[in-house]
């Protein structure tokens, strides 16, 4: 017989003005199965290519100390400790182990659902949130330095490639740095973004990603242009993901930018030395 199910994410929340995040568990609840379980990935290698370098240890740490308490929860509930109002029970129970706050490591509440075997189903929400994306070749077939690269041949022959410099830009509640970029009257700032991704859903999330990213950036006191530099799938099932993402980029992001195809890397190396040459003889006059 199918009984309800409830069931909460654990995130590592690297930013929450951007709600950037990546999953790293999950908790599955069944009341009348006295079912309180939760499965999470002790591997911090995908929080790290996607965010930079985090403290392995303490992140181990911290996820055997939440299965521990986890597990001392699920032992009450054999017990016989029921609620009167599971989905808050549940809330309440990850209250206790993992109090809500501003740090990175956070619970969310899934959803619920329906189930005739909850260790099955927390098995099948662990593989589609957390586990589908724990190989790297799953994740990206392309990374960020493989799109520069494209665009990186082309300018290397222009003269404004050895002006290129990092650059943060700092807004009041963010700020982020872009490792290249060049001022002419305002910053140009060139960031490579891989959307040569897994599936659809993956390249949404990117692209909201860097719409959340933008606008945090967009009250910054300083000028600047954002030169998106697209990577696109190799996948050609994926053609139409891409494009319903950069349209989303084009309508979405509140500052000044401009997005370029790989396809127009020679170009637009073109119109960035062309820039550059006429903003030196302005200089000069």
């Amino acid at each position: 017989m199918k009984e309800k199910f409830y069931f909460s994410l654990l995130r590592y929340v690297y930013d929450p003005l951007t709600q950037e995040f990546v999953n790293i568990g999950v908790v599955l609840y069944s009341p009348a199965n006295r079912f309180l379980r939760a499965t999470f990935t002790p591997r911090y290698g995908r929080v790290s290519r996607m965010f930079g370098r985090i403290d392995g240890a303490s992140f181990r740490s911290t996820v055997g100390y939440i299965q521990r308490k986890i597990s001392d929860a699920n032992e009450r509930i054999a017990r016989g400790l029921l609620f009167s109002d599971p989905k808050e029970s549940l809330e309440t129970i990850l209250g206790e182990v993992l109090p809500p706050d501003d740090t990175a490591i956070r619970f969310v509440f899934g959803g619920l659902g329906m189930t005739e075997d909850p260790a099955k189903s927390l098995d099948e929400l662990f593989q589609r949130y957390v586990a589908r994306y724990e190989n790297p070749s799953e994740y990206a077939r392309r990374d960020e330095n493989d799109v520069w690269k494209v665009f990186q041949e082309p300018l290397r022959t222009k003269e404004v490639f050895p002006h290129f410099a990092p650059k943060v830009i700092a807004a009041p509640n963010y700020e982020y740095e872009f490792e290249r970029s060049w001022k002419n009257g305002i910053w140009h700032l060139f960031e490579p973004v891989s959307f040569d991704l897994a599936d659809a859903n993956s390249i949404s999330e990117k692209a909201s990603r860097w719409v959340g990213r933008a606008a945090s950036l967009s009250d910054s006191s300083e000028r600047f242009k954002l030169f998106l530099l697209l990577g696109e799938p190799t996948d050609p099932k994926l053609g139409d993901a891409f494009l319903k993402a950069r349209n989303l980029l084009a309508a979405k992001i509140p500052v000044e930018n401009q997005l370029v195809r790989e396809r127009d890397a020679e170009q637009f190396a073109e119109e960035i030395e062309q820039e550059f040459r006429d903003h030196s003889l302005e200089s000069q006059e």
